[in-house]
């Protein structure tokens, strides 16, 4: 579990509730681009509350009268929280239907917008977030230096519990799933649930390798070998010597290092880095065996996560609002953890 994971800051200086209601989780999905304006497509903003994303999609889709294959977004959202997020329909040769009637008890379209091609899982720029922890307690002085820290340095980029399914199932079916393969007794598996499957397989290993550079207190600093991602893009480049240069731009924010999502093929780290890198996954070989025969190619991501402006507002003395924005792909609870401990009832982070 996610909670196992070392902290990168020293723990929490804080204990609190998140999700005491869904209000208290809000994210408005950041496209970073606008709408075509023309095209078979429709963009929709949709915003949702206590519905999971695929759940949404479906009703669209009966609404639109097209197939849910016609339906797509970019990211899923948590079902615990108010959400605005984007979908597009594909609505060749159907009538496009009057948007506004689409209300439920979970969900309303608050904009419609023609565009020439199909919302593609990733697509989105980011997301902003607002949480509201409740019944905070514990060092308010140490919680403002955690907060002010976070915002300097980031936080370590852990896949959330989102990632794993209900109780971390999805890691123990992809463990399945790989084992069947290997003894050829493959059963087919719908091609949506084996793209979840292998994600929770890589974040596993993603976590495995960065848990392990977190212990030994170099998450965020270079080691030779290392791959970089351009601050704020998924550029990356590298590995190449190790350099004073490359050392002050990790330092300023400028670079990241990164850790790999494990595929086929060679990692393209070298020296040190790979080292630790294939020492992890030679520690979960059954996993790292079953993702390099899937078909998926090593690819990386960024080690560090780090928020865009960052808020934090005391309202009285046990509730703290905090609002912040995060590049897509990137989880609020693992930024949380560093400053508020939330194992308490509602706090959990739900899968979509």
């Amino acid at each position: 579990m996610i909670a196992a994971l070392p902290y990168a800051l020293g723990g929490p200086p804080l204990r609190g509730v998140l999700r005491a209601c869904a209000e208290d989780f809000f994210v408005d999905e950041d496209l970073g681009f606008a709408a075509d304006g023309a095209g078979e497509h429709v963009l929709l903003r949709v915003e949702k509350r206590g519905a999971n994303t695929a759940w949404i999609a479906r009703e669209l889709a009966r609404f639109a009268g097209v197939p849910a294959a016609a339906v797509s977004f970019a990211g899923l959202k948590d079902r615990h929280a108010v959400a605005r997020q984007w979908f597009s329909v594909h609505l060749a040769g159907t009538q496009e239907p009057d948007w506004t009637a689409f209300e439920t008890a979970e969900a309303r379209v608050l904009e419609a917008a023609r565009h020439r091609r199909k919302l593609r899982r990733g697509a989105h720029a980011g997301n902003r977030f607002t949480l509201r922890v409740r019944e905070v307690r514990g060092d308010r002085d140490a919680a403002v230096a955690r907060i002010e820290r976070i915002a300097a340095t980031g936080v370590p980029n852990y896949f959330g519990e989102q990632r794993f399914g209900r109780g971390r199932a999805n890691v123990a079916q992809a463990s399945a799933m790989f084992a069947a393969a290997a003894s050829a007794g493959k059963r087919r598996i719908p091609r949506e649930e084996r793209s979840l499957l292998l994600s929770a397989a890589r974040a596993q290993l993603f976590n495995a390798v960065l848990a392990e550079r977190v212990a030994r207190g170099n998450w965020n600093r270079p080691l030779e070998g290392e791959v970089w991602m351009l601050a704020g893009s998924h550029s990356i480049f590298g590995p190449e010597p190790l350099t004073p240069e490359l050392a002050t731009r990790c330092a300023d924010g400028d670079i990241v290092p990164t850790g790999p999502l494990w595929g086929s093929g060679a990692l393209r780290s070298t020296a040190t880095v790979a080292a630790l890198e294939t020492a992890v996954a030679q520690a979960h070989a059954p996993l790292a065996a079953g993702l390099a025969a899937s078909g998926l190619r090593q690819e990386r991501r960024a080690l560090v996560l780090r928020a865009r402006e960052l808020v934090a507002d005391w309202c009285g003395a046990a509730e703290l609002r905090l609002s912040f924005y995060l590049e897509s792909g990137c989880y609020a609870t693992v930024l949380i953890r560093e400053l508020v401990d939330t194992a308490a009832p509602g706090s959990a982070a739900l899968p979509d």
